[in-house]
């Protein structure tokens, strides 16, 4: 059943790099709890203890908001086809934006997707696997192009006030700091 383990394993690397879905789940002591599926070729194994994963935008920004406050984040992967596992990376996030450091250089990992708007870079700091044996098999029938493509014909002045609009405070009225953060 159940395994724990400090670092991630190239066995553990390899079933991550196959899955197309998974799941980010934060929190900050006062707020709602915040799991977002995730996917399109996001998220890069940095090493056996580090990972990062590119954000795209959409309608809400809890993740960024609750890192911000406090950098506890699970990451999920599930075995929808071939033998039944369940992965879960235990560990801190850090939030970079555009205006960061940090940003061309974890950014230069991943393929450019339309409405970037920050990457996690997140320290592990337990890898727990289960057996998984409830979780149905799924086929994967390709990538939805719909984000992608909003973000284009968006453009980068029209993703900006989208953050103005609609990503600058999480539902529970914490600071993504954004617009700010992303000049």
């Amino acid at each position: 059943m159940g395994q724990r383990f400090n670092e991630l394993s190239g066995k553990h690397v390899q079933f991550i790099t196959e899955q197309k879905i998974f799941f980010v789940g934060t929190a900050t002591a006062d707020s709602r709890v915040n799991v977002s599926p995730k996917g399109m070729d996001s998220l890069r194994v940095l090493s056996s203890t580090n990972v990062a994963w590119l954000n795209v935008t959409g309608s809400g920004n809890e993740t960024s908001a609750h890192v911000q406050l406090d950098p506890r984040m699970t990451i999920m992967f599930c075995a929808f086809d071939g033998p039944p596992l369940i992965l879960r990376l235990y560990g801190t996030a850090e939030v970079v934006h555009k205006g960061d450091p940090e940003w061309n250089e974890l950014f230069s990992l991943f393929k450019p997707l339309p409405g970037a708007r920050q990457i996690f870079d997140v320290t592990i700091d337990l890898v727990q696997t289960s057996c998984g044996m409830a979780v149905p098999y799924f086929s994967y029938a390709g990538d939805r192009e719909l984000l992608s493509d909003w973000a284009i014909r968006k453009g980068g002045e029209g993703l900006k006030q989208y953050w103005e609009e609609k990503n600058q405070m999480s539902i529970d009225g914490i600071p993504t700091r954004i617009v700010a953060k992303s000049r």
